[in-house]
């Protein structure tokens, strides 16, 4: 047994055994689990993707004269501003003004919150209008100016829902080709696409949350930032495999961080024909190994892991809560997957090589010194199912 107290100080003297979830595998094999967990120290995991429930808070400071801001756009994307006069909330999924949207199916949603986000990083110019309906205090009623990011008092990415635990593999069992936040789908199952570290998830590494929790320090972009709530739809309650392994989405974390730390190769905007637009993301979190069964969870292999695959035709759009088959996420790496006899052909949506890169980064932070352990203020929730909209007559 060690406690976060001792691991920290092990980080401290610079001789914490550090691995990546994708190291600790061959480890345990080659020393065996009691060994290894008296040896190794933390087991860093990492994922790399589209996190549609993502965005930002920004303060522009005070113009001459100050200004309430009602409406604003950052390169024509709208903002929210119902909290204080010069606070916004920018949204990854919100769309450019204007934007056509699906109008001329499938639309291109070329630019929204999540490239003004990815700009935003990457430390370029961009223009902020607003308008307001004038007080006493707040005389100014329209401003049009540019900034960047280091312009900002602060901005600070606050994302309601990230590192969903497991998710489903989508197909299309229509005859006509769908457009969807989880890509293109072509007919009759010609196609499917999934999107998870498998492996190397934080999540599935910590299936009944006893590391991850409110509190948790994370590596998000880049920037060091932590766990303040659990996610929406976090939903723990669910069917698990033998080792514990949701089959389904199960829990989901909610992140925060200082986006004047991130890096800009760890964010990026994403367009989605047909759906809209989102935001791709690198999240880090170590896992303490605190005894032996906490390193045996960090060993589940891709081939310990089910997801469901779900027709996005109708069962998905219709909610059914149908499911034609599970797969493994060793047989989705591979590129095919077998459904009814037939071989589909996969695509990711997660890049396992960023995700791999991001395990490798924060591990060596670690190493050095520079990122410590917290331990959770509050656990995740392990017996919360998710409730559905329930269309309902006044009462």
């Amino acid at each position: 047994m060690k406690t976060y107290k001792q691991i920290n100080e092990r980080i401290e003297s610079g001789k914490a055994v550090v691995l990546t979830a994708d190291e600790i595998i061959d480890y345990v094999d080659k020393k065996g689990l009691a060994a290894a967990a008296k040896e190794v120290d933390v087991v860093t995991t990492a994922t790399f993707g589209p996190m549609c429930s993502s965005g930002c808070f920004l303060n522009f400071g005070h113009s001459k004269p100050k200004i309430r801001m009602s409406e604003a756009l950052i390169q024509d994307v709208l903002v929210y501003t119902g909290i204080a006069a010069v606070d916004v909330y920018l949204g990854a999924t919100q769309l450019r003004h204007g934007d056509p949207a699906n109008m001329y199916y499938p639309g291109e949603f070329r630019y929204g919150g999540g490239h003004v986000i990815e700009d935003l990083i990457a430390g370029k110019s961009l223009q902020l209008f607003a308008l307001s309906y004038g007080t006493d205090c707040y005389p100014l009623r329209e401003i049009r100016t540019y900034f960047t990011l280091h312009d900002l008092n602060q901005a600070i990415m606050v994302n309601p829902r990230n590192c969903y635990q497991n998710y489903n593999v989508a197909i299309n069992n229509s005859d006509r080709t769908i457009y969807t936040y989880m890509g293109r789908l072509e007919p009759n199952r010609k196609n499917a696409n999934y999107c998870s570290a498998g492996q190397l998830s934080p999540l599935l590494n910590d299936p009944y949350y006893e590391t991850i929790g409110v509190g948790t320090c994370v590596w998000l972009a880049g920037a060091h930032g932590h766990v303040y709530s659990e996610g929406t739809q976090h939903a723990g309650q669910c069917k698990r495999t033998p080792g514990g392994v949701p089959t389904g989405g199960a829990g989901t974390l909610a992140l925060t961080a200082d986006m004047k730390q991130m890096k800009k190769e760890f964010v990026r905007g994403v367009s989605f024909p047909g759906y809209g637009v989102s935001l791709a993301l690198g999240v880090g979190i170590p896992i303490p190994i605190l005894n032996e069964e906490i390193l045996k969870r960090t060993c589940v292999r891709d081939r310990d892991i089910v997801a469901p695959v779900i027709d996005y035709s109708s069962d998905y759009p219709q909610n059914t809560g149908k499911t034609v088959c599970q797969v493994n996420y060793e047989q989705l790496r591979s590129g095919e997957i077998e459904i009814d006899g037939k071989k589909v052909q996969v695509g990711s949506l997660s890049s396992y090589y960023k995700a791999l890169e991001i395990a490798n980064l924060l591990a060596d932070e670690i190493r050095r010194g520079d990122f410590q352990l917290v331990k959770p203020i509050a656990a995740l929730s392990k017996d919360e199912a998710m409730k559905p909209l329930v269309k309902r007559k006044q009462t």
